[in-house]
């Protein structure tokens, strides 16, 4: 059960990576999450400027933060389909080149229609890493030491928001909103190059499991009757229910906080996009790694459903405290709610996505992230910035809007409690052998 990857990045052959060769593709896919959220989170610093230049309405400002998701969305079980055919470092270069491309003509928009049109092929490009990326590390890693691995990829979400905050806050003012854009997109092109630095696992490649019983996970037949039986997969549907309702919510946050604080509150956009930048780096960055250490602790105690129990009672936490953030009118006490409120909502990062590529079998999880993102962002934050900025401008109160985050939050912790009965069971189910009649344990 030892040895390395194929020569060719191929998926032939068993085993698992050799332990520096699979930090080493870590740190590669680390490197284009963290460039690939300063994008997301530079638009959210910069589009009160863009709004008043093109202008828009606060409903179209909505529409633009969810463009890039609708773009995701519908490519994402294309990309999940060629995922689990062919070679993924490919797809991967393409992809990361794709919304490079997109993030730099985001920057030479010069409407709102060209800003819809940018903005939903960067969601083309990101759908392509996003579903492949989780996959890949699953195959580098043992279940033992792969939460740890995902919590460090994932870290790369805070640091990536906290820069992009701050990038947007900083550029906007001195030399333009564009050339925010700019400074992200090109460093992309050089990222996409790095997905050939790497040679790519067998899938399954790090399952504790016999070479034949590897070979037979792999053989495993792709039937539209194979993707129809996630439904059944408790942990599976409840997990993804707890993403959707936690994205929602925090897609909305992090879209519309920049321009309630400088509205509402009195910020500037330099002073928002540091407050923000800092509270979400340093929520994110202790968040991220205190749930995956948490998830480690109870695991290593035998506490049953431990993935979902690091991610549902630090998520129920956070509702009040976020809530609180929303009233308060003092810049540190909203500084602290920000933090403490995301420090607890952030802690399901790596825990969730360990369960989602734990109970799906080896053969169909590219497959199985696809149906997944496709399902959290339609449910979560593709909805949440246009009705927020509906409410906004309906009721001209963008507070009300944002007070449609915080019931989610509840619902969020919620399902993820409820998954909690089932990991175990779920997690064997997923390398059991193939049955003959759906390719499915």
């Amino acid at each position: 059960m030892g040895g390395v990857w194929g020569d060719k990045g191929g998926d032939t052959g068993g085993g698992a990576a050799t332990r520096r060769a699979a930090y080493l593709a870590l740190a590669v896919l680390t490197a284009m999450n963290l460039l690939n959220y300063i994008d997301r989170y530079i638009l959210a610093a910069v589009i009160p400027t863009i709004g008043k230049e093109f202008p828009l309405s606060e409903t179209q400002k909505g529409w633009v933060g969810s463009a890039f998701l609708i773009g995701y969305v519908l490519f994402s079980p294309l990309v999940g389909w060629l995922g689990d055919r062919l070679p993924r470092r490919w797809l991967l270069a393409a992809g990361v080149g794709v919304w490079s491309l997109a993030t730099v003509a985001t920057g030479l928009a010069q409407d709102f229609e060209h800003l819809l049109l940018t903005r939903g092929f960067l969601g083309l490009g990101e759908a392509t890493y996003a579903i492949l990326a989780p996959a890949l590390i699953a195959d580098l890693f043992p279940r033992a030491s792969r939460n740890r691995a995902l919590t460090i990829f994932y870290v790369a979400i805070p640091i990536g928001a906290a820069f992009g905050y701050a990038l947007g806050g900083f550029v906007d003012p001195r030399w333009g909103w564009r050339n925010a854009f700019y400074f992200v997109g090109l460093p992309g092109l050089a990222a996409a190059l790095l997905a050939f630095t790497f040679r790519e696992p067998p899938r399954g490649a790090a399952e504790d499991v016999s070479d034949d019983h590897r070979r037979r996970l792999a053989e495993q037949p792709l039937t539209w009757q194979s993707y129809a039986s996630l439904r059944h997969n408790r942990s599976y549907v409840r997990n993804t229910l707890g993403m959707a309702m936690y994205t929602f919510s925090l897609g909305g946050l992090q879209y519309w906080t920049p321009n309630f604080l400088q509205s509402d509150r009195g910020f500037t956009t330099e002073s928002a996009g540091l407050m923000l930048g800092a509270a979400v780096g340093l929520s994110g960055l202790v968040g991220t790694a205190a749930g995956g250490l948490l998830a480690d602790r109870l695991a290593a105690r035998g506490v049953r459903g431990h993935y979902f129990l690091a991610c549902g009672l630090p998520m129920l936490a956070s509702a009040p405290v976020i809530l609180a953030a929303l009233f308060l009118h003092v810049p540190a006490a909203i500084f602290a709610a920000i933090l403490v409120g995301l420090t607890l909502a952030l802690m399901n990062t790596g825990p969730s996505n360990t369960i989602l590529v734990n109970v799906t079998p080896p053969r169909m999880r590219a497959a199985a992230v696809a149906v997944n993102l496709f399902l959290i962002h339609l449910l979560g934050d593709i909805p949440s910035p246009v009705l927020i900025g509906t409410v906004a401008q309906t009721t001209g109160s963008l507070l009300l809007g944002l007070l449609l985050t915080v019931p989610p939050l509840l619902l969020s912790g919620f399902f993820f409690c409820r998954g909690a009965a089932y990991l175990e069971a779920d997690q064997e189910a997923a390398l059991r052998p193939p049955t003959p009649d759906t390719g499915l344990a």
